[in-house]
């Protein structure tokens, strides 16, 4: 009798990052002199993630933590202190402006401000069209149609070519954002606060043709922001920061069904009841968020955690992966804890 036939077991490889993030810091120099500088602000101090192909993933915390300067620091609109990026494998921290000028048009970002963003001097059309031009994308005539198209892929039209930024409500000056950096056919869309300015309904709008415009285009988005039920809507994978730090990461429905870290669990719990029914707890943290020209030693949080021991004073946490690709940096899910 024959052996019946097994099935193919192989494990397949991992998907690679299409970039990944590795020890970023981002310190700002004080000067009180003429001289040397006395001390640094550690904005971002030493972040590590993935951004998969196809992905959206949320970076949130409260204002000051460093994710809107992570941001900037991935796409070299600041130099970074320490760290490595790659993207498609390729460290672009260590690539010179001129060689970086090519990554430019697969790397791009919207502003959280969508009135400071645009040129008041500049009619939409040319806005839109200035990229184009200076990557020497097509002819003047393609680039007026790419344009016209983008236009209405992101619910405007033709007539709003000829338009100037001061004749746009904040949701439309966001829609022209969106399709400036779509101008340049990306792959990774860092969004910094995109709909933070916005009205509540006009958000809603917004993020609803940024999740259609993800499939369209096929892009990778790294969603930056405060608001907790905007990142939890919008995002595959979500990471927490505190103080320059990343001390959560985990998919969407794991962060806010079972948050593991002492910070995240607080940030939680201030969301508002969407079920009268349920009894909900909330957590108050105590102090206030220590200063980054100065950070705790230690675990940045243990001075506002509620489960801080000796260990947090002193030592550092690891980031920790709690089950499948939960991870937190904390010492609570240590084994020698």
């Amino acid at each position: 009798m024959s052996r019946p036939a097994t099935a193919d077991v192989t494990p397949q490889p991992a998907a690679e990052p299409l970039l990944r993030a590795t020890d970023i810091r981002q310190h700002f120099p004080v000067r009180r002199g003429f001289f040397k500088p006395n001390a640094y602000v550690k904005a971002v101090n030493g972040v590590s993630f993935d951004l998969m192909e196809g992905e959206t993933f949320g970076l949130v915390g409260e204002s000051g933590c460093g994710k809107s300067t992570l941001g900037r620091t991935l796409l070299r609109l600041i130099e970074p202190t320490d760290g490595a990026c790659f993207y498609r494998n390729e460290n672009i921290f260590e690539k010179t402006q001129a060689e970086f000028g090519k990554y430019r048009r697969e790397l791009q970002m919207v502003f959280q401000d969508p009135y400071s963003s645009l040129n008041p001097k500049m009619r939409v059309g040319s806005i839109l069209e200035e990229a184009m031009t200076i990557h020497g994308i097509g002819t003047r005539k393609e680039r007026t149609d790419r344009v016209i198209d983008l236009l209405e892929t992101v619910g405007l039209s033709s007539e709003h070519y000829f338009r100037f930024p001061h004749e746009f409500s904040g949701g439309q000056r966001q829609r022209i954002n969106l399709a400036r950096a779509l101008s340049l056919t990306p792959k990774v869309v860092v969004c910094d606060e995109t709909v933070s300015a916005l009205d509540v309904s006009i958000q809603a709008q917004v993020l609803n043709l940024m999740k259609r415009i993800r499939k369209e285009f096929d892009l990778s988005y790294l969603f930056i922001s405060h608001d907790l039920g905007v990142v939890k809507y919008i995002s595959d994978r979500i990471g927490v920061m505190y103080l320059g730090n990343l001390v959560e990461v985990a998919t969407s429905k794991e962060l806010f069904e079972a948050p593991k870290h002492p910070y995240t669990q607080a940030l939680i719990s201030a969301l508002p009841k969407t079920n009268p029914k349920i009894d909900k707890q909330r957590i108050k943290l105590s102090g206030e968020v220590p200063s980054p020209l100065n950070p705790p030693s230690g675990c940045c949080f243990h001075t506002r955690c509620p489960h801080a021991t000796d260990i947090c004073r002193k030592v550092v946490p690891t980031s920790r992966t709690i089950s499948g690709t939960h991870k937190a940096a904390c010492h609570l899910y240590e084994d020698n804890v």
